[in-house]
């Protein structure tokens, strides 16, 4: 996807003769004639590089402008030109925020360097802040009939812009899924951005998607671009959507329908290309049924229903996925060589995997670490039980909890124990809030982020 750049002057013929410039190398050029037309059009769409003449007429002067662009967005590399520039003026640029300062008259070539490199930077910057695609991508290829139906779907539909929906299990891999398929796509020359929507308290969920403008509430102290502002002309990858309230559920909506936004706090429509792919390890229509999760986005987002098999339903995949896992492990950790013992492997693949692919992962690790000598062996329903591990630090710690992240054992720890102070208590909320010292209001809003959205409606299990 090319990029647009801004150019800021107000002599006309420059603004066309770079145009012409630029828009043979094949970028978007959009044109200002002054600092505050500038600003406008930034706050409607961010280029992807400004080029802004120094000496302008009018009442706000180049470093005036630079000023504000530098405060409201400072993601955007700003390239200064001046006709009337020197060592020092060129030193005062840079300090206040210039990405480089080039004096007229332009040479083609510094300038065409310079946006280049420009370009380039802002990228890099973008990809340091937003998550990386995980080093395990190439773990969908697999021996089996399913994983090879699923690669041969996720080839045909990424070149394209439909929404996706991928469904599974925790630990299934559904964010490689989303990884591959913006690697395959039209958009891959930009980072895809991820949302771990469960992560996000509901309180700040619309800020970290859509953005804020400055003042919108206590402590937004500056503008905020959000998930849908970085994911321009990219790919925006929606993890766990079901968590999401409906509220937040009608605005991602709105901007599948109509590709536009406002931020909080804004009244301007900040218009997008953004490619959405969800998932979720949910039955969504169960929650549909609920009244959880809204019927309109569900069959929005369901365009194209992508569903990654568990682990134990293609227990072919398990020794290629081991030897990688370990082959990973012992170079990262700087083991001494290790090897699968072949029997071992064939007890792998007869056990139930509730934690998938994570927990192999984590389980094949473990093993490396663990393990004396040179072959990694034993009974596979218990892999790793010897004489270096504490059994009363795990007790009661089943492989399903092992298997998850920290965050995760804790929502499953907490839905557990709610649920079994519950059931003593005859699912009387007041009386259960007293017993575990924890404030009502507090219990209700821990039950409805848990799921048990019924109970506090007065439903029932």
């Amino acid at each position: 996807m090319p990029e647009t750049i801004l150019i800021v002057d107000d002599e006309k013929d420059i603004r066309l003769t770079l145009g012409g410039i630029l828009g043979d190398e094949g970028y978007i050029v959009a044109q200002a004639a002054s600092g505050p037309e500038a600003l406008e059009r930034l706050e409607v769409s961010a280029p992807g590089v400004v080029i802004l003449d120094l000496w302008m007429s009018g009442a706000e002067q180049g470093f005036e402008v630079l000023a504000k662009m530098r405060e409201e967005y400072p993601q955007v590399p700003v390239i200064i030109i001046s006709g009337h520039g020197n060592v020092e003026t060129a030193v005062k640029a840079v300090k206040k925020g210039a990405f480089d300062f080039i004096e007229k008259p332009l040479s083609v070539d510094k300038l065409m360097l310079s946006v280049n490199r420009a370009i380039n930077f802002r990228r890099l910057e973008t990809e340091n802040q937003i998550l990386k695609p995980p080093a395990e991508s190439s773990l969908l290829m697999g021996t089996s009939e399913v994983m090879a139906g699923l690669v041969k779907t996720l080839e045909m539909v990424a070149p394209t812009s439909a929404p996706i929906l991928i469904n599974g299990e925790n630990g299934v891999g559904k964010e490689l899924v989303a990884h591959t398929i913006h690697r395959l796509s039209t958009r891959s020359d930009r980072p895809m951005i991820a949302v771990n929507c469960a992560a996000i308290p509901e309180e700040l969920v619309e800020s970290e998607l859509f953005g804020h403008e400055k003042g919108a509430f206590t402590g937004a102290d500056r503008r905020h671009q959000g998930r849908f502002d970085l994911a321009n002309h990219s790919t925006l990858f929606l993890d766990e959507i079901a968590d999401m309230s409906l509220k937040t559920q009608a605005k991602i909506l709105r901007i599948l329908q109509e590709q536009k936004f406002e931020r909080v706090g804004g009244t301007r429509t900040i218009n997008v290309d953004v490619r959405i792919i969800a998932a979720s390890n949910k039955d969504l229509k169960a929650e549909i049924a609920r009244g959880s999760f809204r019927d309109d986005l569900y069959y929005r987002l369901n365009v194209v229903p992508i569903f990654v098999p568990p682990l134990r339903e293609r227990p072919e995949d398990i020794p290629a996925l081991a030897e990688i896992f370990l082959s990973k492990c012992l170079t990262e950790n700087n083991l001494e060589p290790k090897k699968l013992d072949p029997q071992f492997i064939k007890g792998l693949q007869k056990r139930a995997w509730p934690g998938n692919v994570r927990e192999l992962k984590n389980t094949i690790e473990r093993l490396a670490i663990i393990t004396r000598g040179p072959i990694i062996s034993g009974d596979p329903q218990e892999p790793g039980k010897n004489e270096t591990d504490s059994p009363g630090l795990t007790a009661g710690i089943d492989d399903s909890i092992m298997s998850l992240t920290f965050r995760e054992a804790r929502a499953e720890f907490e839905r557990r124990y709610l649920l079994a102070q519950l059931k003593a208590h005859s699912y009387n909320i007041t009386q259960t809030a007293e017993a575990i010292v924890l404030d009502r209001t507090t219990l209700h809003k821990k039950l409805k982020t848990l799921g048990f959205k019924d109970w506090v409606e007065g439903n029932g299990p």
